[in-house]
């Protein structure tokens, strides 16, 4: 969104990741697991030991496995140092490259958001229309190449998913050739810091553009909608945690979030970009809607 209407996403960061992943019902910071239905409370100031407000309920949870290509909805998600899992399910942990190594994402090539995927055992299998589907191990070969790709600017690497993934991806969008790589968990992840200056230099991410986790409330989705001629969904956003039963742009207060045993600390509101106006459904770019009426926001 522009800086008019920055509000209904929030990016959002963790105070203190712990050393392993813990599930919810253990105390950690950042580290547990959230639900649908968790009450999000918000700590109310003056800052004393646990004052909390209610501001909301976990209405939905998504993970983006490919950036740019569709989400999966899921029940419940680990919430890690970078950003949400839900069994072998890691949130843009892969990505498309070109040639040169440069991140590819529906910016440029609209119709990624027509590719879904889904994960069964340890396989992910990619699907787009009129495409026989993609079948691709999860934990990719390590003989396979080890590309060095660049996200928002900064290096980082990828493994090649093999030539079978690369026509896939290649022969879908029919533009000019592409890969897909994966980041694996011994790889150096990008420094959000070096991205944007409120985010701490301990603060990292795998291909996400800045932030490990992004918020949206749908009461400030239902006002923007009021407003459109065309309505948007949750989607042209690509939030990974939707928050129910709060007011309007309520989110643009809530500096500390505590879902379940989960704390989240909001470290900036999210600029939007033309990738909100492709259409989640038909993979169109208008370049226009939402980022407009965005720009108006009373």
């Amino acid at each position: 969104m522009g800086a008019a209407g920055s509000s209904a996403l929030a990016r959002l960061g963790l105070p203190a990741p712990q050393p392993r992943p813990r599930w919810l019902g253990v105390a950690a910071l950042g580290l547990a697991a959230v639900a649908l239905g968790a009450v999000a409370w918000r700590r109310a100031r003056p800052r004393r030991r646990r004052r909390l407000q209610q501001v909301g309920t976990v209405a939905e949870l998504w993970i983006y496995p490919v950036k740019s290509c569709k989400g999966v909805s899921v029940k419940a998600a680990e919430c890690t140092a970078l950003g949400l899992r839900s069994g072998h399910l890691r949130d843009r942990f892969w990505l498309v490259i070109n040639k040169e190594g440069n991140m590819v994402t529906a910016r440029q090539e609209p119709r990624l958001v027509l590719i879904s995927l889904t994960c069964e055992g340890d396989t992910l299998t990619l699907s787009a229309a009129y495409t026989k589907d993609l079948r691709l191990p999860i934990k990719t070969p390590t003989t396979n190449a080890v590309h060095k790709c660049r996200v928002q600017g900064l290096e980082i690497e990828g493994r090649d998913c093999g030539e079978a993934a690369a026509h896939w991806i290649t022969n879908f969008l029919k533009t000019q050739p592409y890969r897909l790589v994966h980041f694996e968990p011994h790889m150096q992840p990008r420094n959000s810091h070096q991205i944007e200056d409120p985010f701490r230099p301990t603060d990292q991410i795998p291909y996400s553009d800045a932030s490990p986790f992004l918020i949206l409330s749908e009461a400030s989705l239902a006002d923007l909608n009021s407003r459109l001629e065309k309505k948007v969904k949750a989607t042209n956003f690509r939030p990974n945690i939707i928050i129910s039963g709060c007011g309007v742009y309520a989110e643009d207060s809530w500096n500390e979030l505590l879902i379940g045993d989960v704390e989240l600390k909001r470290v900036m509101a999210c600029s939007r970009c033309i990738l909100t106006t492709v259409d989640p459904d038909t993979g169109v770019m208008s370049r226009k809607e939402p980022l407009e009426t965005l720009k108006r926001r009373p």
